[in-house]
């Protein structure tokens, strides 16, 4: 059920003209060796089927956390990676990092020897402040190509207050270096973070009535 739901998305984003990341969501397992077999079968599968596609990136690990550190997402990239590249050489792969996909400057000291590699931060406004954006920038500076594949306007949870004072400082950076980023997320759930209110029913043409303090806010930026 969960690949039908992915070739889905994919073949709803291609005929919209829009990019899609296909995600191997790292959270509750810390690190992502722990299904690594699972991955390889996973993106070999999924890396064949849209080996003609351009429009399909690849994220290998969510968010490594607790234990993971860089060194041992590094060795679980350098068996991944082979395997997407099999069927699509030039696919663009999206590597998370160490602590929640925070500790972007350990990826831009010890890169990982492939091409179109990109690393992933995640940030959440209210929680993760000048002290991250400071690390990304020098990640920036020291050539690591950033991706920011999450954020919120609000806590790290995903929930409490919206600190849109710090949000426009991400954009801020954002615009600096014409970052990729993409809004968490597109969901009626009761939480800050959601664009939508946990009254809305609606699947698409939505007003902005149906949207959450988040979602005006991130509308207006998009526009």
């Amino acid at each position: 059920k969960l690949k039908k739901l992915v070739e889905s998305g994919v073949d709803y984003a291609t005929k919209l003209g829009m990019y899609v990341i296909i995600d191997w969501h790292v959270l509750l397992e810390q690190t992502p060796s722990l299904y690594k077999a699972d991955a390889k079968s996973f993106f070999d599968e999924m890396s064949r089927l849209y080996a003609k596609q351009d429009n399909v990136i690849y994220e290998i690990c969510n968010e490594p956390n607790m234990s993971a550190d860089w060194d041992d997402i590094t060795s679980y990239a350098n068996e991944i990676i082979p395997v997407i590249r099999k069927n699509k050489p030039d696919a663009v792969i999206l590597v998370g990092t160490p602590t929640w996909s925070q500790d972007v400057d350990q990826a831009a000291a010890a890169p990982l020897s492939f091409d179109n590699i990109m690393y992933v931060v995640h940030f959440y406004a209210a929680t993760h402040t000048e002290w991250l954006r400071s690390r990304v920038e020098q990640a920036l500076k020291d050539g690591a190509p950033v991706f920011i594949s999450e954020f919120g306007m609000c806590s790290a949870d995903g929930n409490g207050g919206n600190n849109f004072p710090q949000a426009e400082k991400w954009y801020d950076l954002i615009e600096k270096y014409n970052m990729s980023y993409l809004c968490w997320n597109l969901s009626n759930k009761n939480e800050a973070s959601s664009v939508l209110t946990s009254s809305c029913r609606k699947t698409a043409d939505w007003k902005e009535s149906d949207l959450s303090e988040s979602g005006k806010w991130i509308l207006a930026k998009f526009k």
